[in-house]
């Protein structure tokens, strides 16, 4: 007579306190460093007339500021993912948080215009490396039962900071601590680098990489470098220039260049490498259609936030308090409406697009109106009931836009589609900003009345409308309902 033993199942072990306590240290630490990139993105556009008084510079100079940022993140990121499946996520999530640290000191310490543009661009660069590495992190973090909890996190955590920000910097400036004045909005991101860095240290797991042998495209991320180069330095420096031949030739320029980027893309594939981007994505008309979305989407809000910002100053003389608390009711209303679309994307699809964008119509309508109406007599609460409308219409679209464009696109060029698009909405944005920023400053010129800057107000509303109108059209051709998860 013959026995079997059978093994017996080996017993499922909870995780101890400690290590639960320790995938939340993890979250922070991600959390942290998404604070601080959203926190830069913002609060220049308070800051700029503080940071211009002290240094000095052109009105150019303040577009730069914000932009330079912007399209360092949008070159980056072309790459920044694919680092962290090169070398690990946690190694370059460490190394971005301690270049993102430095470069925001050397932000804090700028002695001129042109040392502050080349900080801020080495900051993006960092940021670049640091974002993308968030939700892998995560995913690293916890497992599928527990994740949904972790991102729970990260909707509060974007809206508040959003709102926040420009508040935020408002006080710092006003407060003028140390008598850093401006100064001290690079330097609160060293607690909070600090935190990230320490935390991140101690908490976010060493995967091990999924694509160690894969060799960065290097030529590729620099013809794209120097294809968005082209395309917004003209747009910035042209107006103060009197827009001689050599901003056309840079135009004519950047189409060429990101032409042979889009060759090398092909070439890379063709030969079995891996291309930053996956150009089949854009023979989807759906695809092609939202990265044109998104481009008229994010220069209109960026743009229109920076000029409003440099209006309520320099225009209307309010302190950098008083203008980041009238810009906070435009936060408020894209809190809300995230809340709202949250609730509501599943259900309406692509129709929440539509009705986002025409509460944002609404509200920028509202804002030309309230210039026209009151002219020269405009205050802070004249403004409050359009700009929490055109939040709260911009709130619905941030949620679900990605998802949406996304429809479409097959599994296999999920990857290289969203990272596409991430860097495309900073690319937008700098465009954004010297597109609308030029407008903003063609009216005012060297003038000093307020008339003429309630002119220049108006008009960039107008173009701001008119970018929103293109957006409403451009929805019709994504797809009607997001991506299923």
């Amino acid at each position: 007579m013959t026995t079997t033993m059978l093994e017996a199942p080996a017993p499922v072990i909870a995780p101890t306190r400690a290590v639960k306590d320790r995938r939340w240290l993890g979250l922070f630490a991600v959390l942290a460093a998404m604070i601080m990139n959203l926190l830069d993105a913002t609060v220049v556009n308070v800051a700029a007339p503080a940071i211009r008084a002290e240094l000095g510079g052109s009105y150019a100079t303040l577009q730069w500021i914000a932009a330079g940022y912007t399209l360092a993140l949008a070159v980056g990121l072309l790459t920044g993912g694919r680092l962290g499946d090169m070398y690990g996520r946690k190694r370059m999530m460490i190394a971005g948080v301690v270049g993102f640290l430095a470069t925001s000191v050397a932000c804090a310490v700028a002695w001129s215009p042109a040392s502050l543009v080349g900080a801020r661009v080495l900051q993006g660069l960092c940021a670049a490396v640091m974002i993308p590495q968030a939700f892998g992190l995560v995913r690293d973090l916890f497992p599928p039962r527990e994740i949904g909890k972790a991102f729970a996190a990260f909707g509060p955590v974007i809206g508040g900071s959003t709102i926040l920000g420009p508040v935020v910097a408002g006080l710092l400036v006003d407060a003028d601590l140390f008598g850093s004045g401006w100064r001290m909005i690079f330097l609160i991101n060293v607690p909070l680098g600090l935190f990230a860095l320490l935390a991140g240290v101690r908490a976010l797991p060493a995967v091990a990489p999924a694509a160690r042998d894969t060799r960065l495209d290097l030529t590729g991320a620099v013809l794209a470098g120097v294809g968005m180069f082209l395309l917004v330095y003209p747009l910035v420096q042209g107006r103060e220039q009197g827009w001689p031949a050599w901003t056309l030739a840079m135009l004519a320029g950047s189409a060429v260049v990101l032409a042979g980027f889009a060759v090398h893309q092909l070439r890379r594939r063709r030969a079995g490498l891996v291309p930053l981007v996956e150009l089949s994505v854009f023979a989807r008309r759906s695809y092609t259609s939202g990265v044109l979305f998104v481009v008229v989407f994010f220069g209109a809000v960026v743009g229109f936030s920076l000029a409003v910002g440099l209006f309520l100053q320099l225009g209307l003389g309010y302190s950098p308090m008083r203008a980041s608390l009238t810009m906070a009711a435009w936060a408020v209303g894209a809190f809300l409406g995230s809340g709202f679309a949250v609730a509501m994307m599943a259900k309406l699809g692509r129709t929440i697009l539509h009705l986002g964008l025409a509460l944002m119509g609404a509200g920028i309508l509202g804002v030309y109106l309230v210039f026209q109406a009151t002219g020269t007599e405009i205050g802070t609460w004249h403004l409050v009931t359009p700009l929490v409308i055109f939040g709260f219409g911009m709130g619905m679209i941030f949620v679900p836009l990605f998802d949406i464009i996304m429809g479409e696109v097959e599994d296999h060029e999920v990857g290289s589609a969203a990272g596409a698009l991430e860097s495309i909405q900073q690319l937008g944005a700098s465009l954004g900003v010297a597109v609308l920023g030029t407008v903003f400053f063609g009216v005012v010129g060297q003038q000093l009345e307020l008339s003429v800057w309630v002119d220049a107000a108006k008009w960039t509303a107008l173009l701001t409308f008119a970018l929103v109108g293109l957006a409403f059209a451009l929805g019709f051709l994504l797809p009607r309902k997001a991506r299923a998860h």
